[in-house]
């Protein structure tokens, strides 16, 4: 996750730098030492950050769920693979903040492997939704001899599939109620098995906690 919070700063910065008009004087421009001007741009790009994450929320300030919360959604165990390590973490930069736990489960005598994620986008919900998560705006289905990739709904909600025929590794995530982020990576294993991992985590609760810190 924070790799794509990160490819969202970036397309971010390109929209706001790359898209946007050039409002100060070529003039004053010349004037300016090349420090102040990264020391300004810092600033308001920073300032530019946390309206455009407001924008998307409609103003309001969202605080996420405390990763302890979203750690406590992850199974124990997953058919024959047991946890080997579970963690979380709360990550905060230019007024944006997002909260993730994630598991790792593994066969003890094999090679099988699944991971899941769970991710609270709090304050940049609509901004990681369109740009870190493409297909969530997009309808998929391709398939090829060696597998497929889909758009699927999931309880009400969009997800996202992609499955490799010949190295049984894939990946799910799902998007819930617009606010938090599933997503299950397997190797070795089956898609029903990662389907299955993905049953186990209560998504009605997530649901539930759609509203949870936002500042009126």
């Amino acid at each position: 996750m924070i790799k794509r919070f990160l490819v969202t700063l970036s397309i971010a910065l390109f929209i706001i730098f790359g898209c946007g008009e050039n409002k100060q004087n070529p003039e004053n421009q010349t004037n300016k030492s090349e420090s102040g001007d990264n020391k300004g741009d810092l600033e308001n790009f920073a300032e530019n950050m946390k309206n455009l994450s407001e924008s998307f929320n409609e103003g309001k300030k969202v605080n996420p769920v405390d990763f302890r919360d979203l750690k406590s959604l992850l199974p124990e165990q997953i058919g024959t693979l047991k946890r080997t390590n579970a963690s979380g973490e709360k990550s905060s930069a230019m007024g944006i903040n997002i909260s993730k736990a994630d598991a790792d489960y593994r066969e003890e005598q094999g090679n099988k492997r699944i991971d899941i994620e769970i991710t609270d986008l709090g304050s940049v919900t609509g901004l990681s939704a369109f740009a870190a998560y493409g297909w969530y705006m997009a309808e998929i289905d391709k398939e090829t001899d060696d597998g497929y990739e889909k758009t699927f709904t999931y309880k009400g909600n969009k997800g996202y599939e992609k499955y490799n025929n010949k190295y049984q590794n894939g990946d799910i995530s799902v998007l819930v109620a617009k606010r938090f982020v599933v997503e299950i990576n397997g190797d070795n294993v089956s898609m029903d098995e990662m389907k299955a991992a993905l049953d186990m985590i209560d998504i009605g609760k997530l649901e539930g906690l759609k509203d949870f810190g936002i500042e009126k």
